[in-house]
């Protein structure tokens, strides 16, 4: 199978990593300083800010004379998270994708031979390929060509643009690009300039023999680069898959409005990747790191996996309400566990259920009234205990069908009293035949019982009772309940 790569080109990067972020500043003159004040020097910028005189290097104080520019400090964590971003884009198109050193700039290239039967043929792999990097916020360019360094050349030589170089024809397509896609070397490009070279088709027609002699085999690779013609030896890379996004953000920030303006911005990316991968966001965890250097992490899990933004932003804001942060905000973190896009099967006649966005912020809405953990699906613990269970998440599997009673066939509902109300009894015989409940008092006329249970003998919360079932009539109606006898008597539960 001949080879086929696609190289995909972003200069700028540590600019266009700060800004995939902060959409608002894509419009505008922005500059990235790093170092230590007050030797803070620029570092990376975008076409908007060079139009306007901005050039790397400048000092901080420089840099005011200019007009009114963004200034932004740069990020390394921010870098990291946008390459690994851009690596995990490039590898769902191929798992062959390769990482190239590219000073200020991001340059990978993926080996995208025999991919036609998928992605269709190269331009539209191409076309197709760039949108995706565009949807992550970031601008870049995409070459395609046999040969590796062609590719990486071509990517280089045409911003934000998108091309096939034919087979053959490799020397004719780079002849117009400047030298400056080569990353030469001072001396070289002193010498070059010397010469009246300054473009990659003057370079390919030099001798090679007469170059070699005067810059060795340094100056034979320069004109095989140049005529699209050096050899690769092609080394992949296997980035893992975390859906993670970060943001140190310009000040702190105390408002939560101001901060759900960044969430948006972070959830949307992660939905994006995770839907090209055709996964949903099951589980979200939220890292703020606060002034002082605390953090604050809180993790949202709705019942089903959702990709819709609008939802998990609606559960951040909520759970940020419930559990706000102590102090101001000065970095923001969002990691999310992927899941399968959430389909459950219901039987013919089963009920319908609610939508995931409305029954999840639903429970939320009904979470920051009664409190946390008081809201979800009761579990029943292996004891027969009293109130034996727990209340855990609310959660929907698809082998959860549900199901419906019969016509007439509807069970007896027993109500629970909580707490348990003490009343007096009247025993006959070691049984109850008469008991005050709520100021009335009531004869039993059937009694069930009694049922002895205990447990939890190995601890020292020891616990024990007698139960009864009666059945009790008072001139104001009849009473179905369970009475149980302990230290004391009292009534648990009532039989409607």
């Amino acid at each position: 199978m001949a080879e086929l790569y696609a190289c995909v080109y972003v200069r700028e990067f540590g600019a266009q990593a700060l800004m995939r972020l902060r959409p608002e500043l894509r419009e505008r003159p922005v500059a990235v300083l790093e170092g230590d004040p007050p030797l803070q020097t620029v570092c990376a910028l975008n076409a908007k800010a060079r139009r306007l005189g901005v050039e790397r290097g400048m000092t901080k104080v420089e840099l005011e004379t200019c007009e009114p520019v963004s200034v932004l400090v740069r990020s390394v964590a921010e870098e990291e998270a946008a390459r690994a971003v851009l690596l995990e884009c490039a590898g769902t198109f191929s798992p062959r994708v390769e990482e190239r050193a590219g000073g200020t700039a991001f340059v990978c290239g993926v080996d995208i031979a025999g991919t036609e039967k998928l992605f269709g043929p190269p331009m539209q792999l191409a076309k197709t390929l760039l949108g995706r990097v565009r949807a992550l916020g970031i601008a870049a360019s995409v070459a395609v060509s046999r040969n590796f360094e062609a590719a990486v050349c071509h990517a280089r030589g045409r911003p934000a643009q998108t091309a096939v170089i034919p087979n053959g024809i490799e020397d004719v397509a780079l002849a117009p690009l400047s030298l400056d896609v080569l990353d030469l070397r001072a001396e070289h490009a002193e010498i070059f300039a010397l010469w009246g070279i300054r473009t990659l088709g003057e370079l390919g027609a030099l001798p090679e023999k007469e170059l070699i002699a005067r810059l060795g085999q340094e100056g034979r690779r320069l004109r095989q680069m140049a005529r699209g013609e050096l050899p690769h030896l092609f080394v992949p890379v296997e980035p893992a898959f975390r859906l993670e996004e970060r943001i140190e953000l310009d000040s702190p920030v105390e408002l939560l409005e101001s901060l759900l303006f960044v969430v948006g911005v972070m959830l949307e990316q992660l939905v994006l990747r995770a839907t090209a991968r055709v996964l949903a966001l099951a589980q979200v965890t939220v890292t703020l790191e606060l002034e002082g250097g605390a953090q604050h992490v809180r993790t949202v899990r709705p019942a089903l996996p959702s990709n819709d933004r609008a939802m998990w932003l609606k559960l951040v804001q909520m759970d940020m309400d419930m559990h706000p942060p102590g102090a101001a905000v000065v970095g923001l973190g969002l990691q999310a566990e992927p899941g399968a896009t959430s389909k459950v099967q219901m039987g013919l006649f089963s009920p319908q259920l609610p939508e995931p966005m409305k029954l999840d912020v639903t429970l939320a809405r009904i979470q920051a009234v009664v409190g946390e953990g008081c809201v979800g699906r009761p579990v029943l613990k292996d004891t027969h205990r009293p109130d034996g269970f727990v209340v855990e998440p609310f959660s929907l599997t698809a082998s959860d069908g549900g199901s419906v009673a019969a016509p007439g066939e509807a069970p007896a509902a027993m109500r629970m009293v909580r707490p348990p109300e003490r009343i007096a009894v009247v025993l006959e015989g070691e049984r109850p035949v008469a008991f005050t409940f709520r100021g009335v008092r009531y004869a039993v006329e059937r009694a069930y019982g009694p049922w002895v249970v205990s447990g939890d003998w190995w601890n020292p919360g020891l616990w024990g009772m007698e139960q009864w079932d009666v059945v009790a009539r008072a001139a104001s109606g009849m009473l179905c309940c369970c009475v149980v006898r302990g230290e004391e008597w009292s009534v648990v539960a009532v039989w409607d």
